[in-house]
């Protein structure tokens, strides 16, 4: 009797394996989720007037011994940020001028998001 028991339990999980597989589609392995942040930038045809504006502006330029550069992450303090005004989109970035490259920073991490070219 207990052979019978066993050899049913063993039948049936042989059974549902293939469908407790299939329940597990979408799971990729060894790869992290990519985030893309949705909040815009400036506009490829708004970037002529937004460097114009920033010379206008005659804002400081700061030096640092890092490159500019994407991702990386300007110190805490020593730098000054600036609001990018609604005409040039609405963006949550504020803009600096660091190594003679005018950047946008997202302001709670500091981190550049974007080195206006």
């Amino acid at each position: 009797m207990r052979n019978r028991i066993l050899a049913l339990a063993v039948l049936g999980a042989a059974l549902s394996a293939p469908i407790a597989a299939q329940a597990q589609t979408g799971i990729t392995v060894g790869r992290a989720p990519v985030v893309v942040e949705e909040t815009p930038t400036i506009a490829v045809e708004q970037r002529p007037a937004f460097r114009d504006y920033v010379i206008e502006q005659r804002v400081p330029a700061f030096h640092i011994p890092d490159r500019v550069v994407v991702g990386a992450t300007l110190p805490e303090t020593g730098i000054t940020y600036y609001d990018v005004p609604q005409r040039f989109g609405a963006t949550t970035y504020r803009y600096t001028v660091v190594n003679g490259e005018t950047v946008l920073v997202e302001p709670r991490s500091r981190r550049i998001v974007e080195v206006m070219d």
